[in-house]
């Protein structure tokens, strides 16, 4: 048996909203077991939230570089050790040119200009992770920097024609896209790019909670309960913020694609929180 400590305790509280006895209890259940013991308690009913909320938040931000022609950009979260420098003008700039370094190659060693910043800063500063996406036949990236620095996007967005690409109200969407995933917080595209593991986990704690319920009626109730789930997870099923959430995603795009005679289709996304990278 796993240890029980109040660490753990508070963690799963954290992850959960979920009461302290409650929380004791599935954790004993679950053999100490994070993960296991979020399930124990959504199964009751008790936890509401699958996400997990633990993370260790370190300070720093995410800065970002879209090349001319945007056809190309990059994320990136620079960290360091305070609040107070993560804010300052230079560390910024110096983020920027980060960003901008990455998309043109992303494969550059920067080390001896991270040690230069260290020095100059008198801070630990780290570059904790990056991504490029560059655009392959007719399309654009745009990003987006959330107030503050922590929250970070890039999208990519494609079309069939090269006119479709250079179209004012294109290039709105894509925009639009970027304060969408930031804001509504997706972890896929589609349904098709959800992990199959964990729609069977959603499917099995669905199951569970419908087990006293009237066997013709289960199927349609779990349906319902896994179309909920694709609709917060997925980004073509959510609302689409900017018009009060009153269309979908999937129904805003069809409708310029079909105004503008061409396909539009939403590749890919990145969504960088600060400090979720690290380790647990």
């Amino acid at each position: 048996m796993a240890e029980i400590t109040a660490a753990l305790v508070g963690k799963l509280r954290a992850m959960t909203n979920a009461g302290l006895m409650d929380c004791k209890k599935a954790l004993t259940e679950s053999n100490g077991e994070l993960e296991a013991a979020v399930d124990l308690l959504r199964k009751k009913g008790i936890a509401t939230a699958a996400k997990r909320a633990g993370r260790e938040a370190r300070e720093g931000v995410i800065a970002q570089h879209i090349q001319p022609g945007a056809r190309v950009g990059t994320l990136v979260e620079i960290n360091c050790e305070t609040d107070f420098v993560a804010k300052n003008e230079v560390f910024r700039t110096f983020c920027d040119e980060i960003a901008k370094t990455l998309a043109e190659n992303p494969n550059v060693d920067l080390e001896a200009t991270r040690a230069a910043q260290v020095s100059k800063m008198g801070e630990n500063i780290q570059i904790a992770r990056h991504q490029r996406l560059e655009v392959s036949g007719n399309g654009l990236v745009a990003a987006y920097i959330h107030t503050g620095a922590k929250v970070g996007v890039l999208v990519e967005v494609g079309a069939g024609k090269e006119a479709t690409v250079a179209n004012e109200e294109f290039k709105q969407l894509v925009r639009d896209l970027t304060l969408q995933i930031a804001a509504a917080n997706p972890t896929a595209v589609s349904r098709e790019e959800v992990d199959a593991a964990l729609i069977e986990r959603e499917t099995a704690i669905a199951t569970d909670q419908v087990k006293d319920k009237p066997a013709h009626a289960i199927a349609k109730i779990i349906e319902g309960k896994l179309d909920k789930f694709f609709q917060t997870c997925c980004l073509i099923d959510q609302g689409f913020v900017k018009l009060n959430s009153e269309v979908t995603v999937r129904e805003h795009v069809a409708a310029l694609s079909k105004k503008l005679d061409d396909e539009i289709v939403i590749r890919r996304f990145l969504r960088f929180q600060l400090g979720e990278s690290s380790s647990e």
